[in-house]
């Protein structure tokens, strides 16, 4: 993004919000439209129908009434289109060249309002999602992800459940389900629409406010389970499977948005796991040369986070990985890291932030979400002023606060039995 980015916020008179991010030097946009809603949302019968239903969007409305028409459409004037389904968002975007912008518009508005979830649709689609769940059980870099937030949120909580669902609850999903989700969750005031890019101000308004301002005004109802909790630790979960390479996953509990630390653990996570001059890269690959990949992340909600190191190793290393890892989170909670590293840590995160932030559909996606979690857009401004504002007594308190053996939650993919369970719980300890 050159320059300062203006955000042009719109709320309709029925509460959906709408932002307009006018970008110079740039001859594509972007439209999405985002619901605040996602697989949180889900009792256990209903695991999987966020991501379902996204699916359906794509499937028909009346003024385009298949699959083909719609993707026809897009694919005319280049589009790259998509949409995802997360914990606690659900978004549909359009991404073009300037000149098709209307068309992108359009369409994107015509599928989130106007979809009639054709019931011969639903019968096909859940085959595709199906095959979509055996696509994923055989990629066990992706898969370590389910395996690890079972563990730590606990598969009796929505967030310990995978977003695409179960086979089971798939077979039977009903469009009597997807209608009365629609009505609880796609509403107004839990709906954002969002356009970065070169575009008509105006035009895009009146457009926005004609299409959606139809919608009446209604609360959302979502379900709402309890703050998660997750139990004491040291805890280890393995799924036992035939793999050429064991996927780890090994977290702490951290902090939500917004917290007061939310920067200092940013900053800590970026030190250990960020880049090919982090700490954990350098000690578990080029020193030790235990993974090819690995690296360090936090994940964040509302109300919980977590931070986690993922690395795919040789069978016979995982144990070795595990110490490994756990040294660098004993030494960084021990010892303060020098102030030039720091410095090198921060440059390196403004540098990454920036660039994450260069396309259109990247900055629709960035004011989206944060509309839905925070209720305003966060700025980059705001965001770098927060990490350079963080200093080595933050990095160490912060890593002091959460790294602990009572946090430790271990999670495993590959060859392994309960025997090897036992053994690494031995090792987890800080």
């Amino acid at each position: 993004m050159r320059g300062t980015v203006r955000y042009r916020m719109h709320t309709l008179k029925n509460g959906l919000r709408a932002v307009l991010i006018p970008l110079a030097g740039t001859k594509t946009a972007t439209v999405m439209v985002m619901a605040g809603t996602g697989s949180r949302y889900e009792t256990e019968k209903e695991n999987g129908l966020a991501h379902f239903l996204e699916h359906m969007f794509f499937k028909g409305t009346a003024k385009r009434p298949s699959a083909r028409a719609i993707s026809e459409e897009l694919d005319s004037v280049g589009a790259s289109y998509n949409a995802f389904t997360a914990k606690e968002r659900t978004a549909y975007y359009a991404k073009v060249s300037s000149q098709y912008f209307d068309t992108a518009l359009d369409v994107i508005s015509d599928i989130f309002l106007n979809s009639t979830l054709p019931s011969r649709e639903i019968t096909k689609e859940r085959g595709a999602i199906v095959q979509e769940i055996g696509m994923y059980e055989d990629m066990p870099m992706r898969k370590i992800n389910d395996v690890f937030d079972e563990l730590f949120f606990g598969s009796d909580h929505p967030l310990g459940r995978p977003i695409i669902g179960t086979r089971e609850n798939v077979l039977r999903f009903t469009r009597a389900q997807f209608e009365s989700y629609m009505r609880g969750h796609y509403t107004p005031q839990n709906t954002v629409v969002c356009v970065a890019g070169s575009f008509d101000e105006a035009r895009v308004l009146r457009n926005i406010a004609r299409n959606f301002g139809r919608l009446k005004k209604r609360e959302p109802h979502l379900h709402a389970a309890s703050d998660p909790t997750p139990p004491a630790g040291p805890r280890v979960r393995i799924k036992e499977k035939h793999t050429d390479q064991t996927q780890l996953m090994l977290g702490v509990p951290a902090y939500p948005y917004g917290h007061t630390d939310e920067y200092a653990l940013e900053v800590l996570s970026a030190i250990l796991g960020s880049g090919m001059s982090s700490r954990l890269f350098l000690e578990v690959r080029e020193r030790r040369g235990l993974a090819y990949f690995v690296r360090g992340w936090t994940d964040k909600y509302p109300d919980v986070g977590y931070f986690v190191v993922q690395a795919g190793v040789e069978h016979a290393k995982l144990e070795k990985a595990v110490q490994t890892i756990l040294g660098e989170l004993r030494k960084i909670k021990r010892t303060d890291v020098p102030h030039s590293e720091l410095k090198k840590v921060k440059a390196h995160m403004r540098g990454t932030l920036t660039l994450s932030l260069e396309t259109t559909d990247a900055v629709a996606e960035h004011a989206a979400t944060s509309l839905i979690h925070f209720g305003r857009v966060r700025p980059l401004s705001e965001i770098l002023a927060g990490i350079d504002a963080v200093t080595v007594s933050d990095v160490r308190r912060v890593a002091k606060d959460v790294f602990h053996t009572g946090a430790l939650n271990l999670a495993v993919i590959g060859p392994h039995t309960g025997t090897s369970a036992v053994a690494l719980k031995g090792l987890l300890r800080l």
